[in-house]
């Protein structure tokens, strides 16, 4: 008996459709390795009509007031919530993450994340009119940027959406969005239930490949480019904009560093360090994945943290007490176990390093110690269930190492000394650094790399900010 494929479609100028050319990519749940769903492989036509839909929705929706964008927003966050259970579904089903952790972990952020920009709607100020030239009055205005082209990732498909339509929306912007090819499910449902609420135009889905979404970066319509990706996919999002000057916000790969010192309160460090290590199976560009240990608790810490990490389950969605499930696709368990594989002779694996079970795309959580500086493993982002571990002998070197990597999105330092905590924040070369905790996100605070790990910010006035633009108007008095 066969099963039939679910049918996912593209979401543009207010109803579902197929691709043009009748073009389909299978869609995997990566908890069974089965194919669950067709979507659309979108191809320049369809992207042409995405945008030609945005473009035409933006000047009403442009002229809308904050007030009535707010409005919109707020129905949209209560709309998530009350269809909570069919998100979570599909996200789980796109990801194979637990259930529970999808509900308790997912839903509530991104239901604030979406009030939050509601509020910030009606905060499109500019600073206070005045006469700067004798006889003439300045005033300053704030705009949205137009159509927004934006790329969201497969390891929080939900999450990234709303990162993205939220401020964009809220700014009076359009929006032209594609999931990854392997996680459209979820985001197609957003479309569903986004289209019942907004103008028709004003949010659009298409899917498809690297190629679909060349062709949204390459589009002329757009103003704006958004990408939450690889450090590879933001490069060339980079380049493709440059060629006619669009506006780029990248968030791109991460190598996040834990600094742990020798007054850290080993066992509960371990703790929360595990916990922001294998969340999400390790697939989160913030993970504590890159441990750097003080030389006088290292031995003890990597004991603590190897056991810690051998009681953590991965399982199926609905298995009780799995703290994370399988890696997105078959390319990145590959990519997983390749690491380990291709480890140097001097690193020792205290636990892990396999995949587990012969369905599905699970690998255990993993300890890695013995570890230079200038290993693969170090100096790449792994993106997986791994958590490696450095020793350092002093503050300056635990800079050294800290900083020694070409990603620079997200840090922490895990001690009970205030000044030693103040210098090494301000040292850290990363767009965030949490002292004695990691992973922590609110809609309130900017979340933003530097480096290879991109520009401009998610979350926050700065996110919002990020899709405006600044007018200058000047009247004579006279």
């Amino acid at each position: 008996m066969t099963t039939e494929l679910r049918r996912l479609r593209n979401y543009i100028n207010g109803e579902f459709r197929d691709a043009a050319d009748g073009r389909t990519i299978d869609v995997v749940n990566p908890a069974t390795g089965e194919v669950f769903a067709t979507s659309p492989l979108s191809g320049q036509t369809d992207v042409d009509a995405a945008m030609d839909a945005a473009a035409a929705a933006f000047p009403a929706w442009r002229d809308t007031t904050p007030a009535e964008r707010q409005k919109v927003l707020l129905k949209i966050a209560d709309a998530f919530e009350e269809r909570a259970e069919d998100l979570i579904a599909a996200e789980v089903e796109n990801t194979g993450k637990p259930l529970a952790l999808t509900a308790s972990e997912e839903i509530p952020p991104m239901v604030d994340q979406i009030r939050f920009f509601a509020g910030a709607a009606r905060m499109l100020e500019g600073r206070s009119a005045g006469e700067y030239m004798e006889g003439l009055t300045s005033i300053v205005r704030r705009e949205p940027v137009g159509v927004c082209a934006q790329v969201a990732p497969w390891n929080y498909p939900m999450m990234m959406a709303v990162w993205k339509f939220a401020p964009a929306l809220a700014a009076g912007n359009t929006v032209v969005l594609k999931p990854s090819d392997t996680t459209p499910a979820s985001t197609v449902l957003m479309a569903e239930i986004i289209g019942s609420i907004v103008p028709k135009g004003v949010f659009n889905v298409i899917c498809g490949d690297r190629d679909t979404g060349r062709a949204m970066v390459e589009h002329p319509t757009p103003a704006m480019a958004s990408i939450t990706g690889s450090v590879r996919a933001g490069m060339q999002v980079a380049e493709s904009a440059a060629k006619d000057v669009k506006r780029v916000h990248l968030e791109l790969g991460g190598k996040a560093p834990v600094v742990v010192f020798e007054d850290t309160d080993i066992a509960k460090a371990v703790e929360d360090i595990s916990a922001a290590g294998f969340f999400n199976a390790g697939q989160d560009c913030t993970a504590a994945t890159r441990v750097l240990v003080h030389a006088s608790i290292h031995d003890d810490f990597v004991t603590q943290l190897a056991k810690a990490a051998a009681d953590t389950k991965t399982g199926q969605p609905d298995e009780e007490d799995v703290f994370f499930g399988p890696l997105n696709n078959a390319n990145q368990l590959k990519q997983v176990a390749g690491f380990i594989d291709r480890l140097p002779a001097h690193a020792k694996v205290e636990t892990g390093g396999h995949q587990v079970g012969d369905k599905g795309y699970f690998y255990a959580p993993t300890v890695v110690s013995g570890l230079k500086q200038d290993d693969e493993i170090i100096q790449n982002e792994v993106f997986g269930p791994v958590i490696t571990v450095q020793s350092f002998r002093d503050e300056e070197q635990a800079l050294e190492y800290a900083n020694g990597v070409e990603f620079a999105l997200a840090s922490s330092v895990w001690t009970k000394d205030h000044g030693r905590a103040m210098r090494m924040s301000k040292s850290l070369d990363f767009g965030c650094v949490w002292i004695n905790t990691h992973i922590p996100l609110v809609a309130e605070m900017p979340h933003g790399g530097f480096k290879k790990s991109g520009y401009g910010k998610d979350l926050s006035a700065y996110g919002f900010d990020d899709y405006t633009r600044i007018k200058h108007v000047m009247t004579s008095l006279g």
